[in-house]
């Protein structure tokens, strides 16, 4: 494609067209000169792919493998992991027409209750940059584009349309950018998507330090900007910014912001045509067939083998592994209905799914259940005595439980870190039996553990995807051991985080802990944790001795 001499033969509707979306996931084509839609499918753990135009929701979208999301993966610390899952995505991406998949998401988790934490991978940039640029690599590998997100500071949700986002340049500099930085300058993804938000006063979508100045400038970010959905606001002032697309477009008042600002040289035809030719190469680079090469089957058990390398042993008194052939008292509603991925645009219409009672009953596993809690959060005292009445008969007992999409959500932030009102009122009840309880739990945020004391074991399984049910089983037997080390702190309380008074509490979202987030507040500032960043056990003890660490040019080695 010689976009040069295309850009000389589009007329300025044509061109306004082209730096629109249309149809919630394509750009727009233009036949007269035979340029292709380039179509797009939200992500980040796998893809949603709509069967109709316009949002059909997961109900509506083709199967899709869904795999752990970044909260998961993360725990994970192995950049290889997210390669394999980006190539497995790339080929998927190929089998349906995708040419760019919307993700990964790399913000930063400032707050653990911040409704999105279960799409981003870590309260640290180092660790969240460097997974995310390999799944990029990996995705990008397979002739498909990534649109990492969401660019920059949308560490909240429930203001995330009109907030705005105050916070000092160090902070930016060191913690909130740099996870962009490492994910653009060792990722190089074809393209960026703006966050809805301010950033102190003005909008990602016209931002020009932001997108031309910081990405393009200093970054040397060459790819195409589109704005998340519906987060434009000054079709002119925008593009003047370095914003390329406005997805998921079709909005009227913006192409004729766009066509009355040519006329009346308030934009200059620089701007525009800078924006249609990036939109053109991506659609040159990117808009290809590929024959069908997706194995949903391997891609199945790839997602088993990393949500068991992920998953986090927080506590374990000797209680697991457990002993296949023994009979087990099992309770939880999250036993029949696993949580495995978050809710809002990146839920994903699984290819197969396996839930702990399916993995229990194809490994011949004998176990009696009751629910002890309703999923729905619905109060259930009659739930709680029958699990307590299966209980007496049992030494042990398994309980499920966990953050279901009704507390943890895109959209909304969660008022507390507490689990549901039922769960905590069965733990509790369990608690004062003596009985010895192994907890599993699901869900994409730290939560209060205020009944860690009285647990034999806890297994944090995060969101682990489709195959989370045989992964879950592989852990609790043994066949799998415990590696997954937290990619964030757990704090003992909510109240315990530095934003914890202020935060998704108004539209003006005040960074007062600056580059404190996370490990680097708790240990300034030495106030005790549940458990650490990096914490996790394992079926196996560790010894180690002979510690050294000798300096070698820049860097240091260490060893034990």
């Amino acid at each position: 494609m010689d976009v040069e001499k295309l850009l000389k033969e589009l007329t300025v509707e044509e061109k306004a067209a082209l730096v629109s979306g249309t149809d919630f996931m394509y750009t727009n084509a233009v036949p007269r000169l035979k340029i292709p839609a380039l179509r797009t499918s939200d992500g980040p753990p796998g893809l949603r792919v709509q069967t109709e135009g316009g949002d059909n929701g997961v109900t509506g979208s083709l199967p899709a493998t869904a795999f752990p999301t970044a909260a998961t993966t993360a725990c994970g610390w192995d950049e290889e992991n997210l390669t394999r899952i980006g190539e497995a995505m790339g080929r998927e991406c190929r089998k349906y027409g995708v040419h760019v998949l919307l993700g990964p998401a790399v913000n930063i988790k400032r707050n653990p209750t911040a409704g999105r934490n279960f799409e981003y991978f870590s309260e640290d940039p180092y660790l969240a940059g460097k997974l995310a640029a390999a799944q990029i690599r990996g995705i990008q590998s397979q002739g498909v584009g990534v649109s990492v997100k969401h660019f920059a500071l949308n560490n909240a949700e429930n203001f995330r349309f009109m907030g705005d986002s105050v916070a000092d340049l160090r902070a930016m500099r060191e913690i909130y950018l740099k996870v962009f930085e490492i994910a653009v300058r060792e990722g190089k993804p074809a393209t960026v998507m703006c966050a809805y938000n301010k950033i102190n006063g003005t909008y990602c979508s016209q931002n020009g330090w932001l997108l031309n100045e910081i990405l393009r400038g200093e970054w040397g970010f060459d790819g195409l900007v589109m704005t998340d959905w519906g987060a434009m606001h000054d079709r002119v002032a925008s593009l003047k910014a370095g914003l390329d697309l406005e997805m998921p477009g079709d909005t009227r008042i913006c192409r004729r912001w766009i066509l009355d600002g040519i006329a009346d040289g308030s934009l200059d035809p620089a701007d525009l045509d800078r924006a249609a030719g990036r939109v053109l190469r991506a659609v040159d680079r990117y808009v290809k067939e590929y024959p069908d090469e997706a194995d949903f089957a391997a891609h199945n058990e790839l997602a088993r083998r990393v949500a068991g390398d992920c998953a986090v042993l927080l506590k374990n008194d000797g209680l697991l592994p457990l002993a296949e052939g023994e009979e087990l008292c099992v309770l939880g509603d999250l036993f029949t209905r696993i949580r495995y991925q978050g809710a809002g645009s990146s839920m994903i219409n699984p290819a197969m799914l396996s839930t702990p009672e399916k993995a229990f009953d194809e490994r011949g596993i004998r176990y009696r259940f009751a629910r002890g809690y309703a999923e729905n959060g619905e109060a259930g005292e009659a739930l709680i005595r029958e699990a307590l009445a299966l209980a007496e008969g049992f030494e042990k007992v398994v309980v499920f439980a966990g953050l279901t999409d009704a507390a943890e959500s895109e959209g909304c932030d969660r008022a507390d870190m507490k689990l549901p009102e039922n769960q905590l009122a069965l733990l509790e009840a369990l608690g004062k039996t003596g009985k010895k309880i192994a907890v599993v739990l699901f869900g994409g945020s730290p939560v209060e553990l205020p009944f860690a004391e009285r647990a034999s074991a806890i297994l944090d399984m995060y969101l682990p995807g489709q195959s989370g049910g045989a992964a879950c089983a592989d852990l609790l037997f043994g066949r799998v051991s415990p590696s997954g080390r937290l990619a964030e702190t757990w704090p003992e309380r909510y109240e315990d985080v530095p934003s914890a008074a202020t935060f998704g509490k108004g539209p003006n979202e005040i960074y007062r802990d600056s580059v404190f987030v996370g490990y680097r507040y708790y240990a300034t500032a030495g106030r005790r944790v549940r458990y650490p960043f990096g914490y996790g056990l394992s079926y196996t003890k560790f010894s180690y001795s002979d510690f050294r660490a000798e300096r070698e040019g820049e860097g240091i080695r260490v060893g034990c």
